[in-house]
């Protein structure tokens, strides 16, 4: 068995760590050869995973393969749970919800899991309130309400408390507000010479799939479909 870093160099790839870009989400990295996580002393970069496609692909193929199996020859093995923490982090940020599931869904016992995250979240490769934080960013940038933002924290393996904070704080200020009012523009830009009703019908029910407070989008509807 070969690992997925012969692989690339048998292709003419080299591996490719993960630069900070894109949303502010936590991201994890593998740490370099000869050093463990627990002894990283580089904080990870916060952001979107930049490798090229194309490498991660390879780095899948490689892995895939060789025939890597997916259920652990021992689930209490701290140091093979660890190790796939760490690829589900170098694949994509994630909170310590997600990372939980995956993980018991691989097999894993569950308190080697919840040591291994632990461990993942002293030293920063996890922060779920960052992760949070930029979720909401990113749903709004969606035009989401706060009760979608929520369900998508929730879905996305965020703790309900965490996420229903962030969300309140953004409520707070004004944030999801503005993103039912560009929502009623956008919507009242593309249903321009319909009748009224329709246009009001439209908004309405692009408002209620991203869940928009309804008294907020009453008021925009009485201001925008007229």
């Amino acid at each position: 068995m070969i690992s997925a870093e012969r692989f690339l160099e048998q292709q003419g790839l080299q591996p490719v760590s993960s630069e900070a870009g894109g949303l502010a989400l936590p991201c994890g990295g593998r740490p370099q050869a000869g050093r463990t996580e627990f002894d990283y002393d580089r904080t990870p970069s916060i952001g979107g995973n930049d490798t090229p496609r194309r490498a991660r692909h390879a780095r899948h193929a490689g892995r895939v393969a060789v025939g890597v199996s997916r259920i652990p020859d021992d689930p209490n093995n701290l140091d093979a749970c660890r190790e796939a923490a760490l690829r589900l982090l170098d694949a994509a940020p994630r909170p310590s919800g997600a990372i939980r599931e995956r993980l018991i869904g691989k097999g894993y016992a569950s308190e080697v899991v919840d040591d291994v995250i632990v461990r993942l979240i002293r030293v920063r490769l996890i922060d779920d309130e960052a992760y949070a934080q930029s979720a909401v960013r990113y749903c709004t940038s969606r035009l989401m309400g706060y009760r979608g933002a929520v369900m998508e924290l929730k879905r996305k393996g965020v703790d309900r408390q965490l996420a229903q904070r962030v969300c309140d704080e953004a409520e707070s200020q004004g944030v999801f507000a503005e993103a039912a009012w560009e929502l009623g523009r956008r919507t009242a830009r593309k249903t321009a010479g319909l009748d009224v009703e329709v246009r009001k019908r439209r908004f309405w029910s692009a408002g209620g799939r991203k869940g928009h407070n309804p008294e907020v989008l009453r008021k925009i509807a009485q201001e925008l479909f007229v």
